[in-house]
């Protein structure tokens, strides 16, 4: 008897506390939690989304390169729509009347999953038809228009780097749910980025619903509304007016033109050429198809993306590993007679022999850095191939090549650098020798550099040994950026061996008529820019000219590097547009008529087209 009473107590007191339990939760959710009841009683309330302003993007010195400028999209609430002129409607946003009753169609196919959904009908309308459709929207129940901003170009330059925002697809939804149908996401350059700070938080409104479904007033008198948050501005390391002059010097070029501050490695100038107009990017849908389909590719970023075979600029880079490793001296000379005579053989160009190293970066010849890429290979100091090859791949990457240097561009591509193991499977195992290889001598063979790489190759001479990560990003509101922008990157060379090539360099585009340099084209005086000219072999056609070079020698403010496809020798093309690059950021002006007027109204892309 005592135990069964014992039990029905026990039981009385749990049903008594689950009891308790409900009520309060129900409680908590009816009469305290009003943002639940909000949420989860969407039949009585309707959200009208707030979309925030996009951050303006700035120049380092304030210009505004991507600002906002007002726009409306049409919104429809299906299940609120009523009977009305379908033809009225179309000729107001000059739509298809059987696209629209199609839509209208898929939307009743779909009623269930919509629900109380607001969904885009026409996105980006003209003021022209806003006031058209405000006029006479009271025939469109249903219907309404949604306050949004697109995307203004100011300057007249950068569309590659700065990329387009398009709005968000399913496939991208279901990877980020965090953004629903009707949001804009960017896709592109600095856009994509950037995005976590430039696109803001969205905000709502929120109205009471009658019986009849009818948006009556604001709900609690706005008082669980929620503001939409403006993105925040963002400022890049580019100069736009140099930025806008280096895409007319590319003009009717193909190719890359990169320019870096090598005391910092911010990017002051990436033109990729031929590129997207600016005034497309705002209506990037409207042109997608067009630009995708273009055989020039101008939506591909040639400065990041192409993994080109440096050509001679790369001599540089053998010439400081073999200083490094003790196989090089400054004094000794090597013979060119044409070209290095040796195995297959490598051709050079007609110029003075035998040539120490000082003159072999000033008059480029191939056949010194043939025996100087031996010397590094053929190094007794090291058991085989294989271990010197290892060797100096470990000192060309601390160079940064053959990998992605970090930037904050989206797209950036690693470029190719070849592997022991990858001449084991095309030669044999210890089939191979420095002569199967000594294409890598000039910069050729199985190396692919991009243009961002050479900039950053110009801007470590330049440094006389370290680089800083080549980025775009210079400050972000109310933000700390990235601290490993401000990280040095140490090559394996020493700096007094890197002052041993600046001085060919140097002589290369300031030596005096008839010295032999192959730059002289781009001497501008009172600038001592250093330089060094590459003519990388191109197989489908006309090879490429290419150009390094950073200035002043001493302190130097800027590195650039110039890189036209189907041009030629790289003192003919390259040279003299990366040097007005440098004229023009560090005079301000161009004194050189002539030549400025030579490259701006010059097209190498007939060389590409035929």
């Amino acid at each position: 008897m005592g135990f069964e009473f014992k039990r029905n107590n026990i039981l009385i007191i749990g049903i008594i506390v689950a009891s308790a339990t409900v009520m309060l939760r129900l409680f908590s959710l009816q009469i305290v939690d009003k943002e639940y009841k909000i949420t989860a009683s969407n039949n009585a309330y309707r959200y009208k989304v707030r979309y925030p302003a996009r951050g303006l993007i700035l120049d380092r010195k304030g210009n505004i390169l991507v600002g906002n400028e007002a726009s409306y999209d049409i919104m429809v609430t299906p299940y609120e729509v009523k009977e009305f002129d379908t033809l009225s409607l179309c000729r107001i946003f000059s739509l298809d009347p059987i696209s629209v009753r199609e839509m209208f169609r898929e939307f009743k196919r779909n009623r269930k999953r919509i629900g109380y959904q607001s969904l885009p009908f026409v996105k980006q309308i003209s003021g022209k038809e806003y006031a058209l459709f405000v006029e006479m929207s009271y025939k469109f129940e249903g219907f309404n228009a949604v306050s949004r901003t697109i995307r203004s170009y100011p300057f007249n330059a950068g569309a590659n780097l700065l990329g387009y925002i398009n709005e968000v697809d399913t496939s991208f939804m279901r990877k980020n749910p965090e953004y629903k149908r009707g949001d804009y996401v960017g896709r592109t350059g600095l856009e994509e980025s950037y995005e976590a700070v430039l696109r803001g938080r969205k905000g709502y409104n929120i109205y009471l619903r009658d019986v009849h479904n009818r948006v009556k007033s604001s709900f609690e008198d706005g008082k669980y509304d929620i503001e939409a948050v403006p993105g925040k501005n963002i400022t890049v390391s580019i100069d736009a007016p140099l930025q806008r002059y280096g895409e007319l010097l590319m003009k009717n070029k193909m190719g890359s033109l990169v320019a870096i501050e090598p005391s910092s490695g911010e990017i002051l100038t990436l033109v990729s050429s031929p590129g997207i107009d600016v005034n497309k990017l705002a209506y990037i849908n409207k042109y997608f198809s067009e630009l995708s389909k273009d055989p020039l590719k101008p939506m591909f970023n040639r400065a990041v993306m192409s993994p080109y075979p440096p050509g001679s600029v790369f001599k540089l880079v053998n010439g400081l590993i073999a200083l490094q490793e003790g196989v090089l001296d400054t004094i000794v000379r090597y013979p060119c007679n044409m070209g290095y005579r040796v195995g297959r053989g490598v051709g050079c160009h007609s110029h003075p022999s035998p040539l120490s190293l000082t003159q072999s970066i000033m008059m480029s010849c191939n056949s010194y850095y043939c025996y100087a890429f031996r010397n590094i290979m053929d190094n007794r100091a090291y058991p085989n191939i294989a271990t010197s090859f290892n060797k100096w791949r470990e000192y060309v990457t601390s160079f940064g090549f053959g990998e992605k240097l970090g930037s904050d561009f989206p797209s950036e591509q690693g470029g190719t650098l070849p592997t022991s193991s990858h001449y084991d499977r095309i030669h044999g195992k210890n089939r191979w020798n420095s002569l199967s290889i000594i294409s890598l001598a000039i910069g050729q063979g199985e190396i692919g550099t991009t243009p961002l790489h050479l900039a950053n190759l110009a801007a470590t001479i330049a440094n006389r040994g370290y680089y800083y990560t080549p980025h775009l990003i210079k400050s972000v509101q109310d933000t700390t950026i990235k601290a490993d922008f401000s990280k040095r990157h140490y090559t394996m060379v020493d700096t007094l061996n890197f002052k041993k090539i600046i001085q060919g360099m140097y002589l290369a585009v300031n030596a005096p008529p008839g010295s032999g340099a192959t730059a002289t084209r781009a001497a501008v005086p009172g600038l001592d820019i250093c330089g060094k000219t590459g003519t990388a072999q191109n197989p489908h056609g006309k090879d490429h000219s290419v150009f390094i070079c950073f200035a002043p020698k001493d302190n130097p403010k800027i590195a650039v590097a110039a890189y036209i496809e189907n041009a030629g020798f790289g003192a003919t093309w390259a040279a003299p547009i990366a040097s007005l690059l440098v004229e023009m950021y560090l005079n301000g002006k161009v004194a050189r008529g002539d030549l400025e007027a030579y490259i701006l109204t010059g097209n190498t892309m007939i060389n590409v087209i035929k």
